[in-house]
């Protein structure tokens, strides 16, 4: 328990001292936010707030991380720098890199385009691959590798388990999904950095749940007949926890009227986190069921383009969803208030699931 507040505490403090050092600095150098003209006409106002703000995120995360992992050395012997939170976090930061990449040049260029469909795609999917083929190894002394090759949802589904190739495809959809996912919601102040926040936060009750009910767990009078068969949960835990910190240090600043953004850096960091998490404690669906509304985002996008491109109709105002509701007449804050009002319900409805399947494990 010391581990994961000592991660969220050091991540907060990172990302809400460091975010205001990089206001300074973009706004120094001019490294400001081109605002897509198509867009909602009321964020031209937002032309030339400093972007890359995820450069704080990325930060803080790895330094809560460390720095729990280290305090995990010399209070217990133990309990730090695994394959699984390395894994997450290795994932993370190489889709931050394509993310950086695309924002440096709508910085440096002056307009709103970075890279392009095709460079950014391939960027997320060597990535992925990387990460799929990672998580198959690295087997601990109970046999475990930081990923199955069965799809998850509380546990794995045994009677589902993908040949190597469609596991890795898998991975690449997952992480693709989830990178986009958050990418698309970043589209307002303080969303994604507020949504994300309420989603690590489940998460950093489901994976100490998991480390406290671990099938290898050697606790006196601890009940594992409903147990899980996760490889490094208190680690998972720990990078959750960094991630709560660094989101709610980032989101003083990213709050309505933002002071800064977090870009493709930090939303494509934050989605490869998300992905991670899901793989590596094996709840791949309940994730859909916490993260709701940035699937909500995504399929939004995807039905809006589909439905062009086959009916030449659109059926959103505009998309992500939430200029839709902006378009209608909704306030910004309106929009994401009312966003984060749904994360809380699914994040709510997520954990009531997981304790249900915990008590119907047990109690079977």
């Amino acid at each position: 328990m010391t581990q994961i507040m000592v991660a969220g505490i050091v991540a907060f403090v990172v990302s809400i001292f460091l975010t205001p050092v990089l206001i300074i600095y973009f706004r120094r150098h001019g490294f400001g936010q081109e605002i897509r003209l198509e867009g909602p006409q009321s964020h031209m106002s937002k032309r030339g707030t400093p972007n890359m703000g995820g450069i704080a995120i990325l930060a803080a995360v790895w330094l809560g991380y460390i720095v729990a992992g280290l305090v995990g050395l010399v209070t217990v012997g133990g309990g730090g720098f695994t394959a699984s939170g390395l894994l997450i976090l290795g994932l993370a930061t190489a889709l931050a890199v394509v993310g950086m990449i695309d924002d440096g040049l709508k910085v440096f260029k002056r307009h709103n385009k970075g890279l392009g469909i095709l460079s950014k795609t391939v960027g997320q999917v060597l990535a992925a691959l990387a990460f799929g083929i990672l998580v198959l190894g690295f087997r601990n002394d109970d046999g475990l590798t930081p990923a199955s090759r069965s799809l998850s949802y509380m546990r794995d589904f045994v009677a589902v388990t993908f040949p190597v190739v469609v596991f890795l495809i898998f991975i690449v959809v997952l992480v693709y999904g989830w990178s986009n996912a958050v990418n698309f919601t970043d589209g307002l102040d303080g969303l994604a950095a507020g949504s994300m926040a309420m989603v690590m936060g489940t998460y950093v009750v489901f994976s100490f749940w998991q480390f406290r009910y671990s099938c290898f767990s050697t606790a006196e009078g601890v009940d594992l007949s409903g147990c899980y068969q996760v490889r490094d949960p208190l680690d998972i835990a720990v990078v959750c926890s960094a991630s709560l910190g660094a989101c709610l240090g980032f989101l003083w600043w990213n709050a309505a009227p933002a002071k800064i953004f977090m870009g493709d850096t930090g939303s494509m960091f934050l989605g490869g986190i998300v992905a991670g998490v899901s793989v590596v404690s094996r709840t791949e669906l309940l994730m859909v069921v916490v993260g709701a509304v940035f699937v909500i985002e995504f399929v939004s996008v995807l039905i809006q383009v589909v439905a062009f491109r086959t009916t030449g109709r659109r059926p959103f105002r505009m998309t992500p969803i939430h200029h839709h509701f902006e378009n209608g007449g909704w306030a910004e804050t309106t929009v994401t208030i009312r966003f984060w009002l749904l994360v809380a319900i699914s994040c709510g409805l997520a954990i009531a699931l997981f304790y249900g399947d915990w008590l119907a494990s047990t109690s079977g």
